[in-house]
């Protein structure tokens, strides 16, 4: 099974997708989005470099061209050999940031997503619903240095928050809302519920 995890920054979902993906077991593969290949590992410092300006379709672009390498390399052969992938962050994210928020269109970039992947979507997404605010105190707490999306500010992850939630509602069968403003515990718990929801 193809497994996403989706949310705003400061979500919490890169300390899920680690742990579900521990869950599922020794060996199965935890990748990241831009990232995940020699190749995307370069896009994302591209992408993430709070000195850059970008243009959003040539941000979208960056993104899409990591991800056909991410499936290429990665999410389509572990696949057809029958083993469990975790992505924090996919296709969605694009959607959500570059669609929604930057405005170049929800269908546009789902399209261009599609492309770029030769159609490949999850199996199933797991969406970290979490209200920017209560996610910015997150992030300050951590004390960690902001990223370029990160430094755009609280318009943005609002603008984000909608968007994923315009998401969820087009792809329900998909797409599992799980409430993170619980413990990491309470979370993971969700996470796992979700998951073999959806495996039995």
């Amino acid at each position: 099974m193809f497994i996403s995890l989706e949310g705003i920054d400061g979500s919490g979902k890169t300390t899920q997708a680690k742990r579900l993906a521990e869950a599922l077991g020794e060996g199965t593969p935890l990748v990241r989005e831009p990232g995940g290949t020699v190749a995307g590992e370069r896009i994302r410092e591209l992408l993430k470099d709070p000195e850059l300006q970008l243009d959003p379709l040539a941000e979208l672009l960056l993104f899409c061209a990591a991800r056909a390498q991410l499936v290429d390399e990665v999410i389509r052969p572990r696949r057809e050999a029958g083993e469990d992938v975790v992505c924090d962050r996919f296709s969605d994210s694009s959607v959500a940031y570059q669609g929604f928020a930057r405005g170049l269109g929800v269908e546009r970039v789902e399209h261009l997503c599609d492309l770029a992947t030769g159609g490949l979507w999850p199996d199933l997404t797991l969406l970290l619903r979490l209200h920017p605010e209560v996610a910015a105190e997150r992030i300050a707490a951590e004390g960690r240095a902001a990223d370029r999306f990160e430094g755009e500010g609280m318009e943005l992850q609002r603008l984000v928050a909608e968007g994923y939630e315009e998401i969820a509602s087009r792809h329900p069968r998909r797409i599992r809302v799980i409430d993170a403003s619980a413990d990491p515990d309470s979370v993971h718990a969700a996470v796992l519920a979700d998951v073999g929801g959806v495996r039995a």
